[in-house]
């Protein structure tokens, strides 16, 4: 079962990496607040939020920095705990490693740069999804596994018994 948590951990450590690494390349290209059209709906632009998910909490006074640092860090040992229980499976550790990567992709932009980089921004017009970046997809499609886990697979469990 070691070489299993290893190898899920492995991944979330790939995650940390393709995200930190895009964030580089975005910061080491744009400036702040810059865009490039990339297609009629989908933009590269540098933002930096300092919230959460669509921006909660960004208007705070700062404090929001380290209550989300610690935050993340506590769910971040949680699902290394969930991981390691469920090493065995599949999809379960699959959701929680892709959520424990993104987590600590975007704890590394709190810490060394107050906020977290945003860059990849879907548009159609002027409405557009906010700004987010590789942690905060992996973080939703763990979320989105992690659900049709319980929601579908489980049921189907449930009914084999």
């Amino acid at each position: 079962m070691g070489s299993r948590l290893a190898a899920w951990l492995g991944l979330s450590a790939l995650v940390v990496l393709a995200d930190q690494l895009t964030k580089m390349l975005m910061t080491g290209w744009l400036q702040f607040g810059e865009a490039v059209r990339v297609t009629p709906f989908f933009d590269l632009v540098l933002v930096y939020n300092p919230g959460a998910a669509f921006s909660f909490l960004s208007s705070a006074s700062g404090w929001q920095r380290w209550f989300f640092v610690a935050l993340a860090l506590g769910i971040s040992v949680w699902l290394v705990l969930l991981i390691r229980r469920h090493a065995a499976e599949r999809l379960l550790p699959l959701s929680f490693a892709l959520v424990l990567g993104g987590a600590i992709g975007n704890v590394i932009d709190r810490v060394l740069h107050g906020a977290v980089i945003d860059f990849l921004y879907f548009h159609i017009g002027r409405y557009g999804w906010p700004a987010f970046n590789v942690a905060d997809s992996a973080i939703s499609v763990g979320v989105v596994l992690l659900v049709w886990d319980q929601l579908v697979l489980q049921r189907r469990r449930e009914a084999l018994r």
